[in-house]
C-alpha cells in the first residue's frame, strides 16, 4: 500500500512510520505544520508543531530513507480547532481540543488530502489497534499499553476513516519498547520529551491563553443559592469539576472544599458547592458516531469522559436526533458540557462502540424510573446551568 506517515517529530510517530516501512508499505513522511508562529520553539515537553519538531521529522525521515514534505495546515487548525476551543469555553463548555484535532485535521484535512495524491492510508503514532471484524468492517480497540491508550480521541473518527489508518504502535507493551527501538534504529528522537497539554498553549496557562483571547470579563462566583462569594475575571476560565483556582474569601459553612458545578455564560456567573452535586446519574450527547449499527435498545457497556479517565458501567442507546443518552450504574463525577463521552464494549472492554459530545447532565439521584434523560442538572445547550436546588438568584 501507499502509507502517508504522519510525522509530527516525536518518538511515536517515528517509529509508527519506521514500522510502516518494515511491512513493506511505499512510505511517504509529512509532517504538519499547525502554528502560525513557525519561530516558536516547544518548551521542554509543552507545545508541538515548532521549527524543532519539523527538524526532528526531517531527521526521522532521512534516517528511514523516505521523501519527506511539510505540509501547511496552520489556517484550517486555527480556523476549527482553535476557534471551537475558544467558542465552546466562551459558551460555558469544556472542549477536547486533541479530539477535534484528529477529527478536522488528521483524519479529515490530511486524510482527505492523502487520498486525493493516490494514498491508501495515513500511520500515525497514535496508541490504539484498528483490526477488522469478523464482518470485514473496522473495529477500533484499546492499545495494548493501556496507560498510553488513545482510543478516546480517536473515537470521533468513525468507521468509514478508521478503515483508512494504521496504528502500528497498538500492539507495543510501553513506551520504554518505543524509545528503544528507536535508538536501536538510530532516531535521535528516542530520548525527545512527550508533548502533553494543549499543543498551541505551549506555556501551559489555558486560563491566560482564553484571557488574551476572549478579554477580562469579570463576574460573579455564587453557590447553589445564588449568595455571591466571590469574583472572576472570566466564567471561561472556569470548567465543571475544578477544585483550585477559584479564589473564595470564605470557606465553606462545613468547612468542606467547593468545586464548580455550572458555568454560566449569559450570566457571567460560576455557580459552585459541595462534591456530592457533581455526581452524575445519566446525560445526553449530540452528533454520535458509531461504529456498528447504533443501539436502539438500552445496552449494558463502559463510558469514559476523558482522555486517561476510568471507565464506568453504564446503559446506552442511539437517540432519535442523532445523538445518544446514557444511564450511570457506578460513579462518575464531574462531567462537564463539550466533553467527549466514548462507549466501550466487547468481553475486555475495550472495543469502541460510539462517541458524542456531552451536551447535557442529570445529578445522581435525580433520574426517576426508567424516564428518558429530562430535567437537566448541569450545563444545557443554551450554555446556562442548572445547577441550582432552589430558585436561581
Amino acid at each position: 500500500m501507499r502509507v502517508l506517515a504522519a510525522l509530527s517529530g516525536g518518538v511515536d510517530s517515528a517509529v509508527a512510520a519506521a514500522r510502516a516501512v518494515d511491512a513493506g508499505h511505499d512510505v511517504v513522511g509529512v509532517h504538519m505544520a499547525l502554528s502560525r508562529s513557525r519561530a516558536q520553539l516547544r518548551t521542554g515537553s509543552r507545545g508541538c508543531c515548532s521549527i524543532e519538531d519539523a527538524g526532528d521529522a526531517r531527521r526521522a525521515a532521512d534516517v528511514l530513507g523516505i521523501p519527506y514534505y511539510v505540509w501547511d495546515l496552520s489556517e484550517r487548525f486555527e480556523d476549527t480547532v482553535v476557534a471551537d476551543f475558544l467558542s465552546e469555553y466562551e459558551a460555558g463548555r469544556t472542549p477536547n481540543p486533541c479530539v477535534r484535532c484528529n477529527e478536522h485535521i488528521k483524519f479529515d484535512a490530511l486524510l482527505d488530502k492523502a487520498l486525493a495524491l493516490g494514498f491508501d492510508a495515513v500511520a500515525t503514532g497514535h496508541y490504539a489497534s484498528a483490526t477488522a471484524g469478523p464482518d470485514g468492517a473496522p473495529v477500533l480497540r484499546r492499545a495494548a499499553d493501556r496507560a498510553k491508550d488513545q482510543s478516546y480521541v480517536l473515537a470521533v473518527m468513525g468507521p468509514e476513516r478508521l478503515a483508512r489508518a494504521i496504528f502500528p504502535l497498538g500492539g507495543v507493551a510501553s513506551k520504554d519498547e518505543v524509545r528503544a527501538e528507536a535508538a536501536a534504529r538510530g532516531l535521535s528522537v528516542s530520548a525527545k520529551p512527550d508533548s502533553y497539554d494543549i499543543c498551541f498553549v505551549a506555556d501551559g496557562d489555558t486560563r491566560g491563553f482564553l484571557r488574551d483571547r476572549l478579554g477580562s470579563r469579570p463576574g460573579e462566583v455564587v453557590d447553589a443559592d445564588g449568595t455571591v462569594l466571590g469574583t472572576h475575571d472570566g466564567a471561561y476560565g472556569f470548567t465543571v469539576g475544578q477544585r483550585k483556582g477559584l479564589q473564595l474569601g470564605r470557606p465553606a459553612a462545613d468547612g468542606k472544599p467547593r468545586y464548580v458545578l455550572a458555568i454560566e455564560p449569559v450570566q457571567n456567573r460560576v455557580v459552585v458547592g459541595g462534591a456530592e452535586a457533581l455526581e452524575v446519574g445519566a446525560l445526553e450527547a449530540r452528533d454520535a458516531v458509531w461504529f456498528g449499527d447504533a443501539p436502539v435498545d438500552w445496552t449494558a457497556c463502559l463510558l469514559q469522559v476523558r482522555a486517561h479517565g476510568a471507565a464506568v458501567p453504564v446503559r446506552a442507546r442511539a437517540t432519535a436526533g442523532g445523538g445518544l443518552e446514557v444511564r450511570v450504574d457506578g460513579s462518575l463525577r464531574g462531567v462537564a458540557a463539550g466533553q467527549s463521552a466514548v462507549l466501550y464494549g466487547g468481553p475486555d472492554g475495550d472495543v469502541v462502540l460510539g462517541q458524542g459530545t456531552v451536551e447535557r447532565t442529570e445529578r445522581a439521584g435525580v433520574v426517576a424510573g426508567e424516564a428518558g434523560v429530562g430535567e437537566v442538572d448541569g450545563v444545557g445547550a443554551d450554555g446556562v446551568g442548572a445547577a441550582r436546588a432552589g430558585a436561581r438568584a
